[in-house]
This record gives C-alpha cells, structure tokens and sequence, in this order.
C-alpha cells in the first residue's frame, strides 16, 4: 500500500521501505542528521500509515471507557487522550490517541491494525454507537520539533499559543494561507518527544499540497522532511512504546510501564484480569538500558545477568543524541534496580545499565 505522498517522497528522493503493508520513507538524507534537524529545528513526517476511526451516538463516552483505560467523562471537548484498548486477559490490542471533537471521537490506531480495531469495536459496541473506519479516505501530516509552532503559524491563521498538549480542533478552510479545499482537524500531539503538531487531513490527497506549503514556508527555519528511521530513534530515545515491539506476544500495561493511564475508577474491558495479575510477586516489566560497552541492541535480543536470562529487548537502536545504544526491554522485576548491570545478548555481548527514563530528557540533546 502507498499513501497519497507517496510521489512526493519519490521526488524529493526518498529511500523507501514496507511498515505494516506501507510503502513509507525510511529517510531522505541519513537518520541521524534527520533525527538531529527535529530536536534542534523542525521536520515534518507524513504517517498516514496510521489508521482513523470515527466514534459516534449518544453512547459514545459510554463506550470509550469501557473500551479503553480512560474514563471518558474527562476528557472534554476539545482535549485528547493517549490511552490503551485491552483484551479480556488485560493484554494491550493498541496504544492509541483518541480525539474528543463536536459531537464525535477520532481514534488513531497504529498501522495495519485498523480494519481489527474497527471489527473490535463493533464487537463491543452497545446503544447508540456508529463506528466509521475512514483510514483510507485521510492523510496524517506531523509537524515536530522546537520550530514546529513558528512553521505552522506560516501556512495556517490559528491562536497556537493557546492549544494545550493534548489540545485538538477543527480547522476551517479560512484558516489555511495556502488553498485548501477539505477537512482538517489540528491536534498538538507526536511521537519524538518535541513540540509538534498532528494534521488529520481529507480527502487525503489535500496533504500533498500542505506537505509542500510547510517545506517551503518553513525553509527560513531549516525544516526536512524526515523518515520512519528517525521517527523510530526519536520516539525511543523518549522512551515511548512500537505497538508491534512493545505489545508482541501480549503485554499489559502494567508490565508495560503504563499504570497510570488507568483510571481504576471505572468499569473497563480487561479490568478483573489486571486486578488478578497485580497480585504476582515477580513478571516481566519495561526497563530502560543504557549500553555501556560498544553495539547496537536489537529487538529479541536476550537479557541476562551473569548466566541467568532475565529479560528480552523489545526495541533497541543507536541514540544520535547519547552516541551509544539504547534499549526497552522487559527485565524481571528483581533484576530491574536503578545502576545494575546487565548484559544484553545478540550478535555480541553488550554491557548495559538500567537508568530511570528517558534516555534523552527535554534539551539535552
């Protein structure tokens, strides 16, 4: 599959590579000097790869909280929400960011598992509920990094300042300075860790023209656009969590490092089990590595202390901030203390220490 960019990312000489079913780029110049561009400048990434799914009918807050760890009531009109739907064992299905718009909820599920989300829903869905799977009549543009807010006040008239994170809204055509003849819903969320911005844009082939009103406006500020290479050690270095590493093989959130996302004050799918599984003396629980001896940490990669495994990698990459390696990995809960050391084994034994996350925080890069 290919997204409407999809010709875009060719001309402006791409390298591309499949996600999920996606022709995506994984870089336009190198990942490093990308990754770099976004926490000192700006980028901009297309991740229509991302799915859209419309929640509506006067059950629909109902519906949410039970479906998700969120107690829907709160989050008010305008405001979003990261969030996880789990199976009846308490095992994460997704991550996802849910949008409360007008009179409607926007969920963004992770790539290649939309039509399954959808199929989920409606599954679960009681009362006055619609559930429209849109993925494909959409683009999704992110805008990130500590300039992200200076480009997009140059293609689109809009009070930035006053959108909290989380914050989401229905942008007019009069908003935009450049033409723009659809629908898009402005929200300030990402995945690097950055200031950003996310544009949920229909019809989808809308987003070729924004794409290249933001590398043209915002050329003064030295923006790139950038690939799926970057996005993956910008969000790592944060600590944030790839569905398709992190959730592999069934995961819950309390292994996971999310406990508090759940609100335990409402009724949810999943609840019961989570409440068995906090009873267990010793499991899995995500943990942040930092390597300490040269290589590069790979997803599946084995943990050990001494001789006794203790752990697997989920995500592991090399850290252009840091210069050195990086891992999540599930380590068993007595083996995870601030300062041990480990070792991680793959294709060489790599020493590595747990710290508290994230490896990179806010301007130390």
């Amino acid at each position: 599959m290919k997204t409407a960019l999809y010709d875009l990312h060719k001309e402006l000489g791409a390298t591309f590579t499949n996600f999920m079913g996606y022709e995506m780029p994984l870089k336009y110049s190198s990942v490093k000097e990308e990754h770099l561009n976004v926490r000192h400048k700006v980028g901009i990434f297309d991740v229509s790869h991302m799915g859209n799914i419309f929640v509506r009918g006067k059950d629909a807050e109902k519906f949410i909280s039970k479906i998700t760890v969120e107690n829907a009531k709160k989050i008010k009109e305008g405001m979003g929400q990261y969030t996880v739907l789990l199976d009846e064992n308490g095992d994460i299905i997704d991550d996802e960011v849910f949008l409360h718009l007008e009179d409607e909820y926007l969920f963004i599920p992770n790539s290649g598992v939309h039509e399954k989300i959808a199929e989920w829903m409606r599954k679960n869905a009681e009362g006055d509920i619609e559930i429209e799977d849109v993925t494909d009549e959409y683009s999704i543009l992110a805008v990130q990094g500590p300039l992200s807010k200076e480009v997009m006040e140059e293609v689109i008239n809009f009070d930035f300042d006053n959108l909290p994170l989380f914050g989401c809204v229905e942008l007019k055509k009069e908003n935009f300075k450049v033409n723009f003849d659809g629908r898009c819903i402005l929200s300030r969320t990402g995945y690097t860790g950055e200031r950003g911005y996310e544009l949920y844009i229909h019809p989808a082939e809308e987003a070729i023209g924004i794409f290249k009103a933001f590398l043209e406006k915002g050329e003064k500020y030295g923006i790139m656009p950038i690939g799926l290479g970057a996005r993956d050690t910008l969000r790592l270095e944060k600590g944030f969590l790839l569905a398709c590493n992190e959730f592999k093989g069934g995961r819950n959130p309390i292994e996971a490092n999310l406990e508090w996302l759940i609100d335990w004050e409402h009724d949810f799918i999943g609840k019961e089990a989570l409440i068995e599984f906090k009873k267990k003396e010793e499991y899995e629980k995500l943990t942040f590595l930092e390597c300490i001896s040269p290589g590069i940490p790979r997803h599946d990669d084995e943990v050990y202390e001494n001789e006794n495994r203790v752990g697997i990698v989920s995500s592991g990459n090399f850290s252009p901030c840091l210069g050195k390696g990086i891992a999540l990995a599930y380590v068993n809960i007595k083996h995870r203390k601030i300062g041990k050391e480990l070792i991680i084994r793959g294709r060489r034994d790599i020493k590595a220490k747990v710290i508290k996350g994230p490896f990179v925080k806010k301007g130390e890069c």
